[in-house]
């Protein structure tokens, strides 16, 4: 039996589950945080936040999608700027007693099962993923009992409580030898959510997958048409791609890769333009390290490389300065995961490491997350 008439048997909820009007609350959760900075707010804040970091023991891990002030901060406070399961595992060897994480709800769950005796807040725990969204526990839990012959494999961008339902925990940077080490195995997989990088993890290993129907609302966007013409205007360019994108925009790719793997390829000394299908919150540390280069937005439109084409994530935009110096006062936006799903949720993301391990394997990813 096919995937397809697989997925049919199960009563997915209607996509997208993020309404324009949920999406429009993150817009204007986010925009407060955008707001332009008052005459010296913008400096005092920065000062106090470093000031109640060392006061509270606390350290700030920032992901790649946050706002260029959010990861400078990070990295002047002796924080860190990484990819999700990075920021949990840097919190978890950092003596500090709380963690800040600046990013969406996933990345504080996994920080909190990774490093459960210390306290871990978010600056907005409303900040979420369209793919955690996309993917309930109950609707995931019934579908993998539906499926019991199948080995279930979860991306990083989901709740506590699905990692706990899962086998495996995968990051976009280790999906594929997991998913070709599972086939070698004999191994079918239900993948789930992310449909665009489920399908290009079974074009790239053949394996047999039934693939949830989810999606990233932000790399969902990009269009080829709009790729092609700005390749036509900077035919130097070449073209990074997140594997969440459509298959049309991951073809176009010259290189295909997670967070991690994006940067590095931006670092090649031969090339000196880039247009970059992801979350532009990456171009922060792409021209840290490269200065000189030209980094341009994958448009999401067809008809150019406007700003107005382009995408921010809302709910990584609910992460700001203003918030963050509240959290540190109040102490508010603590995250807890219960004991017994925390637990459960440790063993398929310890089962990545340790395969991680064992094939010296780094690490890193988005995602987003």
């Amino acid at each position: 039996m096919s995937a397809q008439s697989e997925k049919k048997e199960i009563e997915f909820p209607e996509l997208p589950l993020v309404t324009e009007d949920f999406l429009s609350k993150a817009q204007a959760a986010a925009g407060c945080q955008m707001a332009e900075y008052a005459p010296g707010e913008r400096e005092a804040l920065l000062a106090g936040i470093k000031k109640l970091l060392k006061e509270q023991d606390a350290v700030l891990v920032a992901h790649y999608y946050t706002s260029d002030d959010l990861q400078q901060l990070a990295e002047e406070s002796g924080g860190y700027v990484a990819d999700s399961l990075e920021m949990a595992r840097f919190g978890h060897d950092h003596p500090a007693s709380t963690l800040i994480v600046a990013g969406v709800r996933f990345m504080g769950e996994t920080a909190k099962i990774l490093n459960p005796e210390k306290r871990v807040l978010m600056p907005d725990t409303e900040a979420t993923c369209s793919l955690d969204l996309e993917c309930p526990v109950d609707l995931f839990t019934a579908f993998c009992d539906g499926h019991p012959e199948y080995t279930s494999v979860v991306y990083a961008n989901t709740s506590a409580a699905v990692k706990a339902r899962a086998d495996w925990v995968v990051t976009s940077g280790i999906a594929l030898p997991i998913i070709k080490h599972l086939a070698e195995r004999g191994e079918k997989v239900l993948w789930a959510p992310d449909r665009h990088l489920g399908s290009y993890v079974q074009r790239e290993t053949g394996v047999d997958m039934l693939i949830w129907p989810g999606s990233c609302v932000i790399h969902e966007q990009f269009k080829a048409d709009g790729i092609r013409n700005l390749k036509e205007k900077y035919p130097q360019a070449q073209v990074l791609v997140h594997p969440e994108s459509p298959k049309e925009v991951v073809e176009l790719a010259d290189v295909v890769g997670s967070t991690t793997g994006l940067i590095k390829a931006s670092l090649n000394p031969d090339v000196h333009a880039f247009i970059v299908a992801t979350e532009p919150g990456i171009f922060y540390k792409m021209k840290q390290a490269s200065p000189a280069k030209l980094f341009l937005e994958a448009p999401s439109g067809g008809l150019g490389g406007t700003c107005e084409s382009c995408l921010r994530c809302p709910w990584m935009a609910m992460n700001g300065l203003r918030n963050l110096a509240e959290v540190l006062k109040t102490g508010a936006n603590e995250i807890t995961i219960e004991e017994d799903i925390r637990a459960r949720a440790l063993v398929p993301i310890q089962r990545m490491l340790d395969f991680a391990r064992r094939h010296q394997i780094i690490v890193k990813e988005k995602g987003n997350a």
